[in-house]
């Protein structure tokens, strides 16, 4: 039994070190080139690497691509409505979605997303999730389908 344990406690120690942060996860799937563009432009990249925990309802490409162009640029150039944009996708502690409850929650840039479940799909502030409880070292990602703006 004693053997068992230790094998255990070693697996899952090799485990938490493989695991990759928030932005090393986004960024491997593939899908999330605009975000990490998004949150290198607004000077995140280090905090959400850092220990969190953090969610993140992390928009992709194709969510982006949504955003007119123009506005898109004039959004990648200003830092500071950047930054607000992209912490409101961000919300402290590890959220799964066995966990989610319709209703509001906090987020890190000081305003609340309203959470809505239905015939056990969930939408945050409208955007449909698309992919749920994508665990990295320091939190979670769940995938939406569309850019969500702070009110």
């Amino acid at each position: 039994m004693k053997t068992l344990i230790a094998g255990l406690a070693l697996t899952l120690a090799a485990w938490s070190a493989q695991a990759k942060d928030i932005v090393d996860t986004a960024v491997d799937a593939g899908r999330f080139k605009t975000l990490a563009t998004a949150l290198k432009a607004a000077g995140l990249v280090e905090t959400l690497k850092g220990s969190g925990p953090f969610t993140v309802f992390a928009p992709t490409d194709e969510a982006f691509a949504k955003i007119p162009k123009a506005q898109l640029d004039a959004l990648l150039a200003d830092k500071a409505k950047l930054t607000q944009v992209l912490t409101y996708h961000v919300v402290p502690g590890t959220v799964m979605s066995k966990n989610v409850k319709p209703g509001k929650i906090k987020t890190v840039q000081g305003g609340e997303l309203t959470l809505t479940t239905s015939g056990g799909n969930v939408a945050v502030d409208g955007a449909k999730v698309s992919a749920t409880d994508i665990v990295a070292s320091n939190g979670v990602i769940h995938v939406i389908d569309s850019v969500v703006m702070p009110k």
